[in-house]
């Protein structure tokens, strides 16, 4: 299995944690024992709240997983949204230390850059930057950037980059600076599952929407871009919205058309064997990536799920191995050529 979408959470942060007045954050708890305080995992002792080489060098070994692309934990991306004299040197903290893992431990890792998001010219030359380092793809960027062909506009210096260096571009759920999020407060009825399923599924809706149906990506051909979770909830939706086009404008392309042609990547992350068959009807295998969250459970889970979806065998083994592989060497061959040129 390569891994598309695996989470990291780095201790080289932590000093910036530390600094912090709100969550996430280090402090001291009542014993004086230092913790990692965040909105979603409480609170972690600092021996556990991030993450180990070895340690995941150990699960994916066990568990058949031999390359992790990794990207900040959601709740790390913090580091992006902050002032520039705040994000630029964290950001490139955070890039110099995934390139440094990748160097340690050739074809295990791969990453994605995290880009000071206040300032997209800076961003963009922060992504540059990165993509010089050993070992990295593409950049992680936030779900709300793409909700409309207006918020993409934006963005399009980042997409300009990609495409020149074949970069990928991992689309995630989440803020853009200055965005209020989550939508929902703890004080909300099932506040978990409202934003974690709901809001999530629904904003990756509409990305899909943006870039499969309308031209924003046409100038980018060289540009891979992927979002998690089978791209929100299209594979269900898109008979609805076929329906629709029929009667509203019946002269168009039908929209499952659109998206299948697309060539946007999705991954499988935290999805089951319906889900995936009906990603696989909608998509075509050979645009369905794997994707674990980088945990034991989310590789368990998309295994399980693979395993038992009604798809044939070369099927599984596109998603499995074969599409990232292909897209990854794509960005290689480039990278290759400009370390050598460099």
């Amino acid at each position: 299995m390569i891994d598309m979408h695996a989470h990291w959470k780095p201790a080289e942060l932590a000093d910036a944690l530390r600094a912090r007045t709100r969550n996430p954050k280090i402090e001291r708890n009542a014993s004086g024992v230092e913790v990692l305080k965040s909105a979603r995992y409480g609170e972690e002792q600092l021996s556990e709240a991030f993450d180990d080489v070895a340690f995941h060098l150990d699960r994916m070994d066990r568990q058949g997983v031999s390359t992790g692309v990794l990207s900040l934990l959601g709740s790390f991306c913090w580091v992006e949204a902050q002032p520039l004299e705040v994000s630029v040197p964290l950001c490139r903290l955070v890039n110099d230390t995934l390139s440094g893992i990748c160097q340690a431990h050739q074809g295990r890792f791969l990453a994605h850059a995290a880009l000071p998001l206040t300032d997209i010219s800076v961003a963009a030359a922060e992504f540059e930057r990165a993509l010089a380092l050993p070992g990295m793809v593409g950049a992680q960027l936030p779900g709300n950037g793409f909700l409309t062909r207006k918020d993409a506009e934006k963005m399009r210096p980042l997409l300009e980059v990609a495409n020149r260096h074949r970069a990928l571009l991992f689309i995630h759920h989440g803020p853009l600076p200055g965005d209020p999020f989550p939508r929902h407060a703890g004080d909300t009825d099932n506040m978990r599952r409202r934003n974690g399923t709901l809001d999530m599924q629904a904003c990756l809706s509409s990305a899909m929407m943006t870039l499969c149906l309308t031209d924003f990506l046409a100038p980018y051909p060289d540009a891979t871009v992927y979002l998690h979770n089978l791209g929100g909830n299209i594979p269900y939706e898109v008979e609805r919205m076929d329906h629709r086009s029929l009667l509203d404008t019946p002269k168009e392309e039908l929209p499952s058309s659109r998206f299948r042609r697309a060539g946007v990547y999705v991954d499988c992350n935290s999805f089951g064997p319906h889900a995936i068959e009906a990603g696989v009807r909608l998509y075509g295998a050979e645009r369905v990536v794997c994707g674990t969250d980088g945990t034991e459970f989310g590789v368990d889970w998309t295994r399980k799920a693979l395993a038992e979806a009604r798809i044939d065998e070369a099927e599984r083994r596109k998603i499995l191995h074969g599409n990232a592989a292909a897209v990854l060497s794509r960005r290689a061959s480039v990278a290759h050529r400009e370390q050598a040129a460099a």
